[in-house]
């Protein structure tokens, strides 16, 4: 019989695009995968550290894999497991805690397990650009890891300490990378890292590395992921223009005050937020910008406060990741003065999810009457397509006896009555 794996992912897109990769290792070495609730002979648990909710549900899902463990593997990797290595390794409970550098040997770490041998995990390879091709995945699109690391070392964050310094990966295996999975029938390509802005390899920068991907053939597009709010000129500007490059950006801003965005240690203004929105908006008046925002920072007045939300309301977000400062070990924000009680952080972080629920709705409306490009990454018993437009809003339109990976234009007739995820409807 087939052993079983089932894996569970938290945190960034990063995370998810390893965890694809690992799936398709155990996929190709003949292991049936299964849900996470169900049993399993591995769990693999992919964990985040970046806040307290990361780690309570890393910790949350790691429970649950050991509550369902009878004779299976647990095993823990991801930024807890850099960032928590001891803990995790004295619960006595999880068979391996496998640092990010050795996700790469998830499979051959288990093949060596079940053969009888003393494994110990960090004596397998490490390679942070080791991955293989995605063939199986739990997602439509297919990531691509251009970059790993962070040099930025924001007061608030730990992603350093638990990803390590900046380094890119080499130009050539990017794109055949890409060439790969296009072969494989993926339509859209996600571009993912840490800091994917601060790209660099050999004097090939950002821009220029978006202008070898666009340049590849191919009926496919090309979205960027979680970006810095930095290094960008008016050819990165320009290349928006190409039908390829989706018209959407998760611009991190994480503060709308320049005094709390000097404190956290971000290299911009918010003049310069402002003035990316403006050139790409200028191009496309209905460019679409998420992003993410903390709340409770250190310091962080009223007045700072409603800095932030003045710029929430004039730049419209359609989607905001609304997070709480949360205290890391190790990192200077933890040792500021003015930590905010966690009432007034929880009264914030409510104010500015109902200010990104009103934007939402806002930013979908605009888009009744006009038409998107959709990838269908679904289709319902009932005949029900759905998936993503251009500008990255969900749309769901009547496709009976279609199937799924395949591009449809739709014009937008109005907003169904899915009221947590707005959904477009088209036809």
């Amino acid at each position: 019989m087939k052993r079983k794996v089932a894996f569970k992912t938290l945190g960034c897109r990063l995370n998810q695009f390893e965890t694809d990769a690992v799936l398709t290792d155990f996929y190709h070495a003949g292991y049936e995968v299964v849900d996470f609730n169900q049993p399993a002979d591995v769990y693999i648990i992919n964990t985040c550290t970046i806040t307290n909710q990361g780690d309570h549900k890393s910790k949350t899902a790691i429970n649950q894999a050991v509550h369902r463990k009878n004779g299976s593997l647990v095993i823990v990797t991801g930024c807890m497991a850099e960032n928590q290595r001891s803990y995790l390794q004295a619960r006595g409970d999880i068979d391996y805690v496998i640092d990010n550098k050795s996700k790469v040997s998830i499979l051959p770490i288990v093949e060596a397990h079940y053969n009888g041998e003393l494994v110990n995990p960090d004596l397998f390879r490490k390679d942070v650009f080791g991955f293989s091709v995605t063939e199986k995945s739990f997602h439509t699109r297919s990531m691509i890891k251009i970059q790993d690391g962070c040099d930025n070392f924001c007061t608030f964050c730990i992603v350093p300490m638990v990803r390590g310094r900046a380094v890119s990966r080499p130009l050539m295996e990017i794109t055949e990378n890409i060439r790969q999975v296009l072969d494989l029938g993926y339509k859209e390509i996600v571009l993912t890292g840490v800091n994917i802005s601060r790209y660099d390899y050999q004097g090939t920068g950002f821009t220029s590395l978006l202008e070898a991907i666009l340049a590849i053939p191919g009926d496919f597009r090309v979205r960027i992921s979680s970006v810095e709010p930095e290094g960008f000129n008016e050819s990165f500007f320009d290349m928006f223009g190409d039908g390829k490059l989706c018209p959407h950006l998760h611009l991190c801003l994480q503060s709308g005050s320049d005094s709390i965005l000097k404190q956290m240690h971000r290299n911009y203004s918010v003049a310069d937020y402002l003035n990316i929105i403006g050139n790409l908006r200028k191009r496309d008046a209905l460019f679409n910008f998420t992003t993410d925002i903390m709340v409770g920072f250190p310091g962080e007045t009223d007045e700072n406060f409603e800095e932030t939300c003045r710029v929430i309301r004039d730049v419209g977000f359609s989607h905001i990741h609304t997070f709480k400062y949360s205290v890391r070990n190790g990192t200077r924000a933890a040792q500021m003065p003015g930590h905010l009680p966690e009432k007034v952080k929880n009264e914030r972080s409510l104010y500015v999810r109902n200010l990104a629920a009103e934007n939402k709705l806002k930013y979908r409306q605009q888009l009744i009457g006009k038409q998107q490009i959709v990838l269908v990454e679904k289709v319902s018993k009932t005949g029900i397509a759905k998936g993503y437009g251009e500008h990255y809003v969900p749309v769901e339109f009547s496709a009976a006896g279609q199937n799924t990976n395949y591009f449809r234009k739709v014009t937008i007739e109005g907003i169904s009555d899915m009221a947590s995820d707005y959904f477009l409807k088209g036809a």
